[in-house]
């Protein structure tokens, strides 16, 4: 094949194939490295070759492809062992694994032959003298397929009880399996024992924790960690997203959405793999993915979306209700197959019983929102009404219950009322017709006015003047509510002096009266709100008149009356209203907290939460962090069920920014994931949604949790809008995204964010943040190994550092550069000359230094930038090695190095004890150069210096104070002492024996 003249290219071509994205591509090219294997002419050449193309199938979706080059290669080791090398016979003997146990996912192999090369692989491991781990744990896997619970326990506790050794999975895969053998037999909490050390990070490999994070999503729901579940799914799906060979798993991320309330999710994540449906080369993985499309097919057919468009096999459209059926079908005619083969019914019970699972949950909030979110199904159409009459006089009690205690819920008991009422063609009394208009008008703002003036009416026809007044002040403080204060405070000065004189002659009672006055203050108060200008002090005034006389009517007087008890409750927060208008927010604060202390003492919680949520922002303004906490729970606890779905998201939002203050990320992280989550209930996922999304990927980022902060960050930015938001947040939100994808790996991508942000960025005023994020950029795309897009980005950061002044930005611009061209074409001639422009910018600004901080900082960056030149200039002629140079021509480029490191330890020593470990380092480079021109006494001195310079520490590199913490009493601190006095006794090791 061109290109692959001999076994070290066609290496490098498999070590590039194996780099490629998971498919049919990869495994093409890897049957094309056969070819060019054999035309080498060299046995070794084949094997590695064959050996290649069975790693590159086995992870991939085409796995029955597996048998043929197997046979080979073990043809190959049975009539010539001599041909294989170490390394390619303990491949064989591992391959042998997976070709056993990968015979299973094929329905046409005999269950004869599964068993057959059980035995052969039990044979051979014996003959090459390994344990017996492997294949007992292949053989557990087998029995458990087939459904022999007594075998496969037995083989389990074998697999358990034999040694490791170099046939073993490694002990990330072997606690998949045996934690999923354990959530099979109900398990859960055992299972999730064995995941742990994969769930956090302990142990890992090209598979792991991909598979354990998808088993573990509904061990950790049925256990009630739903947080850890949904925070998996996130992390989970995002390693498998681009795996073909994760179909299994990715079944499972679909199962969990399926039964957690997120159906819209996971229509999201068949659609992003409709090949799924159809591919056939793993039967096995295919039946798992069949099966929960069903699963879920089926759910959205019990919520009545059965006709609902949804993703499938290509080449047609396909519903939820037909998706359903062929994906029911398909996956019980392969359960079929799997137990012909088999002999026993197993597949086709479990496949059964996946597929009629119930919800584990309602709705697990997940912090993402889908991009095409269900469609609400049209209500069923309504029973045939019961024959059975209504019971009028048992609803009159239940509202007038309700009513008459303040409970939730009256509104719509009187509105049942009415409804039987006209059913059975009755006309209650006018009392109980008065009190349903008057519930009527409630919710209906300015418009309810007339309602008010009808119940007034009734109320009086009924013989209860008292109330007729009240309801006549309700209707003009609901007008008032459309701003007319004028006319509302005229309106109710007249019912507000009949309802004194009515209560004086004993002609209405305490509570009648009550609510003439407490509607009377609301027109006031609001007629204060409105005021502006000289008479806005005497409109204040008169509010809180008219609140202290409910106050003195009713303070104290309520006897168990709830009414009269939540009147008193609603004046002292009304007051603590009117002291925040006049400016005293003490006061203010004081009194709403005791008025919602008042209503949760008359068992009226759900009415102290706008008083407490009030608080909360006064508390706030006042720089009282602790009291805005507690008010922000007091309002979440007192709502309860009454809360509704936007007040909850704001209060969570709220509370997720004020325990992020304080630093408890962990916390706030699930506010903000509550936030989201009501946000997207309450039909605002656009705005309040995006901004708690947003949020909630910051305190994510901030815990290291780089998957689940990317996946957020990546749902919020469609919504995030420079108008609504502010530009400040669609910076930070890429600035994010971009610092996650690095950590992931994913630079590219990175760049590109961060390029977007800076783009945003430009137009500011404050210029720093465009530089840092173009200056991040480059480091992005210099992590991608885009070498000339990073030059351009660096070069853009160090005019944009220099325009602001920052010599540091701009000589790490130069320094990054001149790594960046150090294997280009330019190669050291354009490196050193970026080098040497990076120092002669910091002896400039130096010179031009005008204080001793920037003095201290410029210092530091020379003395950077003359190390880095150093071990520019030591490595194109060492690379890194501390031996006699023996090419007496790079000797020159070795002396300038030295000659650079020397003036970075002076740069370094002139901060002091602050550049110490800078100062070492450079010493040991020195030293390192001094060995290489054969310097033998110098470079000895040099790391006896740097091992005398940490005498002062104790063993777990910390002052020797007694608290075993360096300076700044970090881990990374004890690291680095460590690290440099290892250094030093190695470069004094490999001089021991030369002569001075």
């Amino acid at each position: 094949m061109s290109g692959i003249a001999d076994i070290d290219a066609l290496r490098r071509a498999m070590a590039d194939n194996a780099g490629r994205p998971e498919g049919a591509g990869r495994n093409a090219r890897a049957q094309e490295l056969v070819a060019a294997a054999e035309a080498l002419g060299e046995p070794l050449a084949v094997i590695e070759a064959l050996g290649h193309q069975l790693r590159v199938r086995h992870h991939s979706g085409e796995r029955s492809g597996m048998s043929a080059p197997f046979s080979r290669l073990l043809r190959m080791w049975d009539e010539r062992p001599g041909d294989f090398d170490a390394h390619e016979a303990h491949w064989l003997h591992r391959v042998l694994e997976w070709v056993s146990v990968g015979m299973l996912d094929q329905p046409d192999v005999p269950l004869a032959s599964v068993e057959e090369f059980l035995d052969e692989m039990e044979h051979r491991y014996r003959l090459a003298g390994y344990s017996e781990r492997a294949v007992r744990g292949a053989e557990h896997r087998v029995a458990a397929h087939l459904g022999d619970l007594e075998r496969a326990g037995r083989a389990y506790a074998a697999w358990l009880a034999a040694d490791r050794d170099g046939m073993t999975d490694c002990p990330a895969c072997e606690l998949h399996g045996q934690g999923w053998w354990q959530a099979e037999r109900g398990r859960d909490a055992e299972a999730l024992r064995l995941w742990r050390p994969v769930l956090e990070g302990e142990y890992a490999c090209a598979r792991e924790p991909h598979t354990v994070l998808a088993s573990s999503l509904l061990p950790l729901v049925r256990l009630g960690r739903v947080d850890e579940a949904g925070a998996g799914h996130l992390r989970g799906f995002r390693l498998v997203r681009g795996m073909e060979s994760m179909r299994g798993a990715c079944a499972e991320h679909v199962e969990f959405c399926a039964l957690t309330g997120n159906e819209a999710r996971g229509l999201e994540l068949l659609a992003e793999r409709p090949a799924y449906f159809t591919d056939d080369g793993n039967p096995r993985s295919r039946l798992e993915f069949l099966s929960v499309a069903a699963l879920l097919m089926d759910r959205l057919v019990l919520l009545g979306l059965g006709a609902l468009d949804v993703p499938g096999p290509a080449g047609r459209e396909w519903t939820a209700r037909e998706l359903a059926a062929y994906a029911r079908a398909d996956a019980l005619a392969l359960a079929a197959r799997f137990d012909a083969r088999n002999g026993t019914a197993y597949v086709g019970e479990r496949t059964r019983a996946r597929m009629a699972q119930e919800p584990l949950a309602d709705r697990l909030p997940l912090g993402v929102r889908p991009a095409r979110p269900l469609p609400v199904p049209a209500p069923p159409a309504a029973p045939a009404p019961a024959a059975a009459r209504p019971d009028l006089p048992a609803l009159l009690a239940e509202a007038r219950r309700l009513s008459d205690t303040l409970r939730p819920n009256a509104v719509e008991a009187w509105a049942a009322v009415a409804e039987a009422a006209g059913a059975l063609g009755a006309e209650p009394a006018a009392r109980d017709r008065a009190e349903i208009a008057e519930h009527a008008a409630t919710s209906l703002g300015p418009e309810g006015a007339e309602l008010f003036e009808q119940a007034a009416e009734l109320y009086a026809a009924s013989g209860d003047p008292g109330e007729a007044l009240a309801a006549r002040v309700r209707a003009a403080y609901v007008r008032a509510l459309s701003g007319d204060t004028g006319a509302a405070a005229a309106a109710v000065a007249g019912p507000y002096e009949e309802a004194l004189a009515l209560y004086a002659a004993d002609g209405t009672g305490l509570r009648q009266t009550a609510s003439v006055l407490m509607g009377r203050a609301r027109v006031l108060l609001r007629a204060a709100h409105e005021a502006a200008g000289p008479g806005a002090g005497a409109a204040r005034a008169e509010a809180e008149a008219a609140v202290r006389e409910v106050l003195a009517l009713v303070d104290g007087r309520g006897d168990g009356d709830v009414r009269l008890a939540a009147r008193a409750a609603e004046a002292r927060a009304m007051l603590g209203e009117l002291a925040e208008l006049a400016g005293d927010l003490r006061t203010s604060a004081e009194l709403f907290a005791q008025g919602a202390a008042a209503f949760v003492a008359a068992g009226l919680p759900w009415f102290a939460v706008e008083y407490e949520a009030r608080l909360a922002t006064l508390a706030h303004r006042l720089g009282d962090t602790a009291g805005t906490e507690r008010a922000l729970r007091a309002a979440l606890e007192h709502g309860g069920a009454q809360l509704e779905p936007p007040g909850r998201a704001r209060l969570h939002l709220q509370l997720a920014e004020v325990t992020g203050g304080r630093g408890d990320a962990v916390e706030a992280a699930a506010h903000a994931l509550r936030a989201a989550h009501w946000a997207d209930e309450a039909g605002e996922s656009a705005a309040l949604g995006a901004w708690a999304r947003q949020q909630l990927g910051g305190f994510l980022l901030l815990q290291g949790r780089w998957a689940e902060a990317a996946e957020v960050l990546e749902c919020a930015l469609p919504d995030l809008d420079a108008g609504t938001h502010g530009e400040e947040v669609v910076v930070q939100t890429l600035w994010w995204l971009g610092d996650c994808l690095g950590e992931l790996g994913e630079h590219r991508a990175a760049a590109e964010r961060r390029l977007r942000a800076a783009e945003i960025a430009r137009t500011w005023p404050e210029q720093h943040d465009h530089a840092t994020l173009v200056h991040l950029a480059g480091e992005s795309f210099g992590q991608a190994g885009l070498t000339a897009e990073a030059d351009r980005a660096y070069a853009r950061a160090g005019g944009l550092w220099r325009r602001l002044g920052d010599t540091a930005g701009l000589v790490r611009a130069l320094r990054a550069r001149a790594w960046l061209v150090a294997d280009a074409d330019e190669g050291p001639a354009g490196a050193r000359k970026l080098m040497a422009r990076a120092v002669r910018e910091c002896e400039t600004a130096l010179d031009a230094a005008a204080d001793e901080e920037t003095r201290h900082l410029l210092t530091a960056e020379l003395g950077d930038s003359l190390r880095q030149f150093g071990d520019l200039l030591a490595g194109s002629v060492t690379g890194g090695d501390c031996g006699d140079l023996e090419d007496g021509a790079a000797r020159p480029a070795l002396e300038d190095a030295l000659a650079r490191l020397r003036l970075a330890v002076g740069a370094f020593a002139s901060l002091g004890e602050d550049a110490l470990h800078d100062r070492t380092g450079a010493e040991l480079a020195a030293g390192r150069a001094e060995a290489g021109l054969g310097r033998t006494a110098e470079a000895r001195a040099r790391a006896r210096g740097v091992l005398a310079a940490y005498d002062g520490y104790d063993a777990y590199g910390g002052c020797g104070d007694g608290d075993g913490d360096g300076p700044d009493g970090s881990g990374s601190e004890r690291e680095t002492v460590a690290a440099r006095r290892a250094e030093a006794e190695r470069l004094l090791r490999l001089l021991a024996d030369r002569p001075v």
